[in-house]
């Protein structure tokens, strides 16, 4: 393909899935998901988010939904539900979203403000601030969890072996993501979908159930830790064929 030769779009008739990665992980989360909707035919994209602030991470995705070509089914792990739930709005492309162990926050909500209200997530104890150099010659701070406590925290079902190799392997996030005010909801105009992860201790059970009990979304419970769409990608996958099955 040369370099003038616009790359292929899904037909604008398909319903495309498009997975959305948290803080401290990347897109590679989804394969297991990934490789279960290709083999049912099923049109998905799994792009990286930058993972810089919430308005300038759902104006990315966005963007990359307004380039898919049709109608997209939005699905969105952790700090990925807070992502979809600003970008849906900001595009007309996306037809439903859905949230896997994943933030769901309501118009003028923050992640932080949320997590205090947690009495079972492990999370706030156990994230490491980093500095990192802005364009203008200030320093930013972002987030990792630490590493001593990532197996425990982010991802307690898996063996110990990968826990660890996804330890030093985070993308972390700034600061800034974790405090900024989210902007209108998407859920509260779209069909969404819950998976909730009875195991999790990043956000805790109680708030994803509440989260996805305000949003009037079909929920499946899981038992799984944090990262369930890399411990049981079959049953991520299944509702999210759910989803595009009631959508198309």
């Amino acid at each position: 393909m040369s370099a003038s030769t616009p790359a292929a779009s899904p037909d604008a008739g398909s319903l495309t899935v498009v997975l959305v990665h948290g803080a401290f992980a990347d897109a590679s989360g989804w394969l297991g998901v990934t490789q279960i909707l290709q083999a049912a035919g099923v049109p998905v994209l799994a792009p990286a988010n930058p993972l810089r602030g919430v308005s300038s991470d759902a104006a990315y995705i966005a963007s990359v939904v307004d380039q898919v070509g049709g109608p997209v089914l939005l699905v969105g792990h952790s700090y990925g539900g807070v992502v979809i739930t600003n970008a849906a709005p900001m595009t007309a492309n996306v037809a439903g979203l859905v949230y896997v162990a994943a933030f769901a926050p309501d118009e003028g909500e923050s992640v932080q403000a949320l997590a205090e209200q947690a009495t079972d997530s492990l999370l706030g104890a156990n994230l490491v601030p980093r500095e990192y150099p802005l364009p203008d010659g200030t320093v930013g701070h972002e987030l990792f969890v630490a590493e001593s406590a990532f197996h425990e925290v982010f991802c307690a079902d898996l063996p110990a072996e990968q826990a660890a190799a996804m330890a030093v392997a985070q993308r972390p996030g700034a600061d800034i993501g974790f405090g900024e005010p989210s902007g209108p909801a998407g859920w509260r105009t779209l069909p969404s979908w819950a998976v909730v992860a009875t195991a999790d201790n990043t956000i805790g059970v109680s708030g994803l159930r509440a989260m996805a009990g305000r949003a009037g979304a079909t929920v499946v419970e899981v038992d799984a830790s944090h990262c369930v769409m890399i411990s049981q990608p079959q049953a991520v996958a299944d509702l999210i064929l759910e989803a595009h099955s009631a959508l198309s």
